[in-house]
C-alpha cells in the first residue's frame, strides 16, 4: 500500500502519494534555482497555481489521489523557465491526454502593459494578433461614424478583466500557460 500525503499547492488541497510529492516538490526546487533574478516569488505563485488548476483539471470533481504518472506529464508541459529539459519523465503514455492538457486556453484581458487610455485596443490586437494602430483607427472611424465605438470601448473596458499576472498576459496572447512563456512578462511587470 503507498503512503499518501495531504498537500496545499496553488491554494488548493490535494491527496497525493509520497513518491509523487517527492518529485513535485524536486520539480519547484529546480524550477525555483533556474529563475532569473528578480523573478522569484510572483512566478513561483503563478507556476504553483497552474499545477493546482491542471491537478483539478484532470482529477475532476470526486477527490483521487494524484499519482506520479499526473505529476510527471503535468511537469513535463509546464518546462523550465529557461526552455530546457529538467529530466526525463517516467511513465509518459497517455499521449491524448496529454495533448489534451496542452491547449492553451485563449481568452480576453485588458492590456495594462501597452494601454493608451484603458487597454482596451492593445489587449483587441493582442487577442486577435493583429496591429494595435488597427484596431485604434477601427475605434476612432467608429467613434465619428455615429458613436458606436465609444460605447463599445466603454462596454468593453467595463466587462473585460485587467491582465496582471503573467499566466493572464499569456492566455491573452493564446500561449501556453507554460515557464518559458509566462517569464517573458515578469520583468516587464514589475
Amino acid at each position: 500500500m503507498k503512503k499518501t500525503l495531504n498537500i496545499g499547492i496553488g491554494g488548493k488541497s490535494f491527496i497525493i502519494d509520497e513518491d509523487a510529492h517527492d518529485r513535485l516538490k524536486q520539480y519547484l526546487e529546480t524550477f525555483r534555482s533556474r529563475l532569473a533574478e528578480g523573478q522569484g516569488v510572483e512566478v513561483m505563485d503563478d507556476i504553483e497555481a497552474r499545477i493546482a488548476e491542471l491537478l483539478n483539471e484532470h482529477l475532476g470533481s470526486g477527490q483521487q489521489t494524484v499519482s506520479l504518472a499526473l505529476v510527471n506529464q503535468i511537469t513535463s508541459q509546464l518546462g523550465m523557465p529557461d526552455g530546457k529539459p529538467e529530466f526525463k519523465t517516467i511513465d509518459n503514455n497517455n499521449e491524448k491526454e496529454e495533448k489534451k492538457m496542452s491547449n492553451p486556453v485563449k481568452k480576453l484581458y485588458l492590456d495594462v502593459e501597452s494601454r493608451k487610455l484603458g487597454g482596451v485596443c492593445s489587449g483587441l490586437a493582442a487577442y486577435f494578433d493583429i496591429d494595435v494602430t488597427l484596431i485604434r483607427v477601427i475605434f476612432l472611424a467608429g467613434l465619428f461614424c455615429g458613436g458606436f465605438g465609444f460605447w463599445l470601448y466603454i462596454i468593453i473596458w467595463i466587462v473585460a478583466p485587467k491582465a496582471m499576472t503573467p499566466a493572464q498576459k499569456c492566455e491573452l496572447r493564446g500561449w501556453e500557460a507554460n515557464a518559458e512563456n509566462m517569464a517573458k512578462f515578469t520583468d516587464s511587470s514589475k
